[in-house]
C-alpha cells in the first residue's frame, strides 16, 4: 500500500517561536520554513511550492513592510499561480489589502485560529489544482496543430505557445525568421488551431511568381480579362475563403501590388481582373518573409501602412543556432525517417557526428540539416553515421552562454539537460548515463526545468 506524499507548504516567518508554533499546527503538509527573502525565493525555485503563507515584517527590518511586499512581488513574478496567504497584525488592514491588490491569495490576521487558516489552505490548493488542470485540458484541445515541429528549445516553445494563443483569433500573423526556420509549419500551425481548421489552407509564395501573373494568381481573372484567360477563374484570395490564406515571401510582392492587398485588408473584398463586381472573403491571413521590412520601408520597397495592417501579431522564429539542442534532436529524427524511405533499415549517429552537428552553425536552419543527413543517410557505408559522412568541416564544440550569475546554475543545467536528451534521442535512461546522475535526479531536474 502507498501513501501519498504531502504536499509542500511553504512559511516564512522570522520569529522561531512562530514558526514552530505554523508547522505543528500544519504537520499534514510537507512545511517548508524561511526567516528571510532570500532563503523564501531558494525555497521557491528549488521546490515549488504551490500555497505559501507570509509574514510582511521581515529582515533586515522586521519592523518595516517593504522586505515583504518585495518578497511577493518577486514569487508572484517568479511562480504566478503560487498561492500567497499573507499573515498580518490585527491592525494593518491597509497593508493586507495592498498586499491583495499585488496579486496575494488571501490574509489572515495575528493572533490566528489553525483550523481557519488550515481551511483557506486546503482551498487554495484545490484552487491551483483546478487551475492546473484547466490549463492541461486547454492545452490538449489541439494536440496535433503543430504536429510538423519538434524542438525542446526553450525559445521555440515560447513560439508554439504564441501560435496557439493567437490562432483562436482573426487577426493577422507576420512570422519573421530566416529561411528553413519553418515559417509555413508555423503557419499551418495557426490554421490547424483555429476555428478555420476545416476550410482551405492556401499558400502561395510571392516571390516565386513573375510580377505580371502575382496579380491574377490572387485576385483571379474574368473570362477576356487578358489574352489566353478563356473562362473565369478565382484567385488564391478567393479560394481560401473561410480558411487560411499564407502569403510567403510577403517581402518580394511587387510595390503596385502592395496598394491592392492593403485595400483588400482594409475592405475585405476583391475585384477579380476584368471584373466590375466586389466580392466579399472571409479569409485568415497569415504572412512570412525573412527580409527586415522595416529597413525596406526605409528604402521605400515596402508600404508602411501595409506593414501595419499585416504586423497586428508578430512572430519572431529563432534560427536553428539559437535553439540549444534542437539541431541533434531533429538530426536523429532525420536519421530515423530517411533510414526508412532509403529501406536502410536500423542506422544511428555516431558521437563525432553528433558533436559536429551540435558545433555547426547552420546557416540554411532546419532545411540545410535535413538535407545534409537525407546525404549522410545515402552515403553511409553501414549502420552507424559517422562525422565523414555528415560532411562538415567544423571542430570543438557548442559554445555556453551565460546571461548573468543568478542564472548560471539554472541555465546551464537546462543546456546540459536539453543536450543530453537530444544526444540520446529522448532516451532518459541514456541521458542520465550521460549526464552522470541517476534517473530519479533526472525526473527531479525535468520536473524543475519545466522540460517534457
Amino acid at each position: 500500500m502507498t501513501t501519498e506524499k504531502p504536499r509542500p507548504l511553504l512559511i516564512v516567518e522570522d520569529d522561531p517561536a512562530l514558526q514552530k508554533q505554523l508547522r505543528w499546527s500544519f504537520d499534514q503538509f510537507e512545511t517548508l520554513t524561511a526567516g528571510d527573502r532570500e532563503s523564501a525565493l531558494s525555497q521557491i525555485h528549488r521546490h515549488h511550492p504551490a500555497v505559501v503563507t507570509m509574514d510582511l515584517g521581515l529582515p533586515p527590518d522586521a519592523d518595516s513592510v517593504s522586505e515583504g511586499f518585495r518578497l511577493l512581488e518577486q514569487i508572484l513574478s517568479a511562480a504566478p499561480d503560487t498561492k500567497v496567504i499573507v499573515l498580518t497584525g490585527q491592525n494593518d488592514r491597509a497593508n493586507a489589502l495592498r498586499a491583495i491588490g499585488l496579486g496575494a491569495y488571501d490574509f489572515f490576521a495575528k493572533p490566528f485560529e489553525p483550523e481557519l487558516l488550515s481551511l483557506t489552505i486546503e482551498r487554495a490548493y484545490r484552487l491551483y489544482d483546478l487551475q492546473q488542470e484547466n490549463r492541461r485540458l486547454q492545452a490538449s484541445q489541439h494536440p496535433d496543430a503543430l504536429a510538423g515541429l519538434l524542438t525542446r528549445s526553450p525559445e521555440m516553445l515560447r513560439v508554439c505557445r504564441t501560435v496557439e494563443k493567437v490562432a483562436g483569433s482573426n487577426a493577422t500573423v507576420l512570422l519573421l525568421g530566416e529561411s528553413g526556420t519553418g515559417k509555413e509549419v508555423l503557419a499551418r500551425g495557426v490554421h490547424e488551431a483555429s476555428p478555420r481548421k476545416n476550410e482551405r489552407f492556401v499558400a502561395i509564395n510571392c516571390a516565386a511568381i513573375p510580377d505580371n501573373l502575382l496579380e491574377s494568381e490572387l485576385f483571379g481573372y474574368e473570362k477576356g480579362a487578358f489574352t489566353g484567360a478563356a473562362k473565369t477563374t478565382p484567385g488564391k484570395i478567393e479560394s481560401a475563403d473561410g480558411g487560411t490564406l499564407m502569403l510567403d515571401e510577403i517581402g518580394d510582392l511587387p510595390h503596385p501590388l502592395q496598394a491592392k492587398l492593403l485595400r483588400f485588408l482594409q475592405e475585405r473584398v476583391v475585384e477579380r481582373l476584368g471584373g466590375r463586381q466586389e466580392i466579399p472573403v472571409d479569409v485568415r491571413i497569415v504572412c512570412a518573409t525573412h527580409q527586415d521590412l522595416k529597413t525596406l520601408i526605409k528604402e521605400g520597397r515596402f508600404r508602411e501602412d501595409l506593414f501595419y495592417r499585416l504586423a497586428e501579431i508578430v512572430i519572431n522564429i529563432p534560427p536553428l543556432r539559437a535553439r540549444n539542442g534542437d539541431a541533434t534532436l531533429l538530426a536523429h529524427a532525420f536519421v530515423r525517417r530517411f533510414a526508412n524511405e532509403q529501406n536502410c533499415g536500423s542506422m544511428t549517429l555516431t558521437e563525432d557526428a553528433i558533436r559536429a552537428i551540435e558545433a555547426h552553425p547552420w546557416p540554411g536552419n532546419v532545411r540545410e540539416l535535413e538535407n545534409c543527413i537525407k546525404r549522410a543517410v545515402i552515403m553511409a557505408d553501414g549502420a552507424q553515421i559517422t562525422r565523414d559522412d555528415i560532411g562538415l568541416e567544423t571542430d570543438g564544440e557548442s559554445p555556453s552562454e551565460f546571461i548573468d550569475l543568478r542564472k548560471i546554475r539554472d541555465d546551464a543545467e537546462r543546456g546540459a539537460v536539453v543536450t543530453a536528451l537530444g544526444r540520446a534521442n529522448g532516451n532518459l535512461v541514456r541521458a542520465a548515463e550521460i549526464l552522470g546522475i541517476s534517473r530519479p535526479t533526472l525526473y527531479d531536474l525535468l520536473h524543475r526545468l519545466g522540460l517534457k
